[in-house]
């Protein structure tokens, strides 16, 4: 990330280790609007003192992608995927997935469920778990949401930033968005 470059990327979509199998980004970058990038550079540094760090996967995303999720989605599972008739906080650049990893190890912590698992297991208030996937998902929605961000009661790695409402949706591809190690 341009702005911290202590903060790992894992981004799923341009890789196959997605819900739909296919890669759908030509680049693996995170894009967020600079207030929502603000306070996650924070939320980072606050974390960081905590022996932990921010990992992303997935941010900013086109809206022709939200599209294809809903249309391959089962009516039964789209709770877990956004409706391109109202959009995605993904599309305003405004919504980012993300999880924890150890500084001391590098390593990705245990979560009460993977990415992009559609499952209860993936709700922000899942009961089960072990202690350690709790903590650290508690961990993660308390340096959150004291930067301005709000959990997705759906999907605990999903937080969406306040001010998504000032930004339209967006369907321009990465490449249309800058150079590598720009915003």
């Amino acid at each position: 990330m341009a702005l911290d470059s202590t903060i790992r990327l894992d981004v799923r979509y341009a890789t196959t280790e997605n819900f739909m199998g296919e890669v759908f980004y030509s680049q693996p970058r995170a894009f967020l609007q600079r207030p929502a990038a603000e306070a996650l550079v924070r939320a980072h540094r606050w974390l960081l003192e905590r022996g932990y760090g921010l990992m992303i996967y997935d941010g900013y995303r086109p809206w022709y992608v939200t599209k294809m999720f809903w249309d391959a989605t089962p009516t039964h599972l789209r709770e877990f995927v956004a409706n391109p008739a109202r959009g995605s906080r993904h599309n305003r650049g405004c919504a980012v997935d993300l999880t924890l990893f150890e500084v001391a190890t590098g390593q990705a912590v245990e979560m009460p469920s993977g990415f992009d698992e559609f499952s209860p297991r993936a709700y922000a208030d899942y009961p089960g778990g072990t202690s350690r996937s709790r903590a650290c998902r508690t961990l993660l929605r308390q340096a959150m949401e004291a930067q301005g961000f709000a959990a997705n009661p759906s999907e605990w790695w999903h937080f969406d930033h306040g001010d998504w409402r000032r930004y339209p949706l967006a369907n321009q591809r990465f490449e249309e968005l800058g150079t590598p190690g720009g915003a």
